[in-house]
């Protein structure tokens, strides 16, 4: 029997505590799947926080984690003439991919463009995607338009920066730190407002004027996010995707996003959510593929450029879990499977 290394979770709990490598037979297709060996999986934090039963779905333990993988299929199950042995693909919507192996249904692989590094591949279908679906489908951000952002120097936060600067409109990019505000103006975002030193109610209206900015995204939440609703335009839309002040959070009272509703009332504004794991399961599968095709073309012509990520052998799994969520850590931690 051919056996596999995978990364386990056996109990609900802390990532760092409850996660081992095993070793688990490699899984076989069944009719109209394919059989992929991994090459490179990216570790989320939301991947830790399904582990720490905080997410919007809580698996059977034990469970393996993950919802992204690039790899290259390596054994076919019948019906599944379209895809060969041998060809690089990367995984839609499957789900523990920390393993060596993973089986998918024929649709739910699609072919790497060529020349795109295993690294972009690996990372294009949770932050660039869910950048392409904030600004297109559930915004339509215009040329011309403002659209500002919290946590602008994240993943998603980037990709969103270079789809303004793809698209043609303006970014109005919210920080925490000074020392960030240069990185987002070097990567084409039209203005920063720093919270550690400046009012962003303020600096709002300085920028955008007094009318404000008619659509936002958040991936804060907390007061930052009350704040972005706040200095919404009348009829102004809110998507929160989000809730990072929450992460290290308990208390029932510190995971809410404290809205004025004054505000809320009498400006008739929207304010409403996003998650990207309900768009897989519900979007029509015509405008799912238009999106992700859409993702991986302005990723192939360089208009997205995903930070390259860093590789990690799967034996030192307890580093990506740690870099997945250490301040500035630098590229997104790959687990690799092979040196």
């Amino acid at each position: 029997m051919r056996t596999m290394r995978s990364v386990v979770a056996d109990t609900l709990g802390e990532p760092a505590e409850v996660l081992h490598l095993q070793t688990r037979p490699v899984p076989e297709p069944g009719p109209g799947q394919v059989r992929i060996r991994v090459a490179a999986v990216p570790v989320h934090a939301s991947d830790l926080h399904t582990i720490r039963g905080r997410y919007g779905f809580t698996p059977e333990f034990p469970t393996v984690p993950g919802i992204e993988s690039v790899g290259v299929i390596d054994e076919l199950g019948s019906g599944t003439d379209d895809l060969t042995v041998g060809q690089r693909v990367i995984t839609v919507g499957v789900r523990a991919t920390w393993q060596e192996y993973v089986v998918a249904d024929a649709e739910q692989v699609l072919p790497v463009p060529v020349g795109m590094s295993n690294s972009t591949a690996a990372q294009i279908l949770a932050n660039p995607l869910t950048a392409v679906i904030l600004t297109g489908a559930e915004l339509d951000v215009r040329p011309g338009e403002w659209l500002l952002q919290t946590a602008a120097g994240s993943t998603v936060g980037q990709s969103v920066i270079q789809l303004g600067a793809h698209v043609g409109f303006k970014t109005l990019n919210v920080v925490r730190r000074r020392s960030a505000v240069e990185d987002i103006l070097a990567l084409g975002g039209t203005a920063v407002i720093c919270t550690e030193d400046e009012d962003l109610r303020e600096r709002v209206a300085d920028i955008a004027g007094h009318d404000g900015v008619s659509k936002a995204i958040d991936c804060v939440g907390g007061q930052v996010g009350a704040d972005v609703s706040r200095v919404l335009a009348p009829h102004g839309e809110l998507v929160v995707y989000g809730a990072l002040s929450t992460h290290r959070q308990t208390d029932p009272d510190k995971l809410t996003i404290p809205i004025f509703a004054r505000s809320l009332i009498y400006e008739t504004k929207t304010v409403r959510g996003f998650w990207l794991f309900r768009w897989f399961t519900e979007t029509p599968k015509d405008r799912m593929a238009a999106a992700i095709d859409r993702t991986l073309q302005l990723a192939d012509s360089g208009a997205l450029r995903v930070p390259e990520g860093r590789p990690i052998l799967v034996e030192k799994f307890s580093e990506a879990v740690y870099l997945a969520e250490a301040p500035a850590h630098g590229g997104k931690p790959l687990l690799v499977f092979e040196p």
